[in-house]
C-alpha cells in the first residue's frame, strides 16, 4: 500500500509544482510556457489515479483484487 500512495503522491506533487511554477514562468518567460506547464499539469491527475490504483504484485494485502496481475483465474 505504501508504494501505491508514494507513486500517487509523487505524481500529484509534480502536478502541483507545475501549476504553482507557472506563475513565475509567466512573468519571466512568457504566456506560452506558462500555458504549456498548466496543460501538462492538467493531464497528470488522471494518470496519477490510474497508477495509484494499480495493484502491487509484491504486496500480500493486494491479492484480493478482482482485476489485474493478482486476480484469481
Amino acid at each position: 500500500m505504501k508504494r501505491r500512495v508514494r507513486r500517487y503522491a509523487w505524481l500529484m506533487g509534480i502536478c502541483l509544482a507545475l501549476f504553482a511554477g507557472s506563475l513565475p514562468v509567466y512573468y519571466l518567460v512568457g504566456v506560452g510556457w506558462a500555458v504549456a506547464m498548466c496543460g501538462v499539469a492538467m493531464l497528470i491527475p488522471p494518470f496519477a489515479a490510474i497508477i495509484g490504483n494499480i495493484s502491487d504484485p509484491r504486496d500480500p494485502r493486494d491479492h484480493d483484487t478482482l482485476y489485474g496481475p493478482n486476480a484469481e483465474r
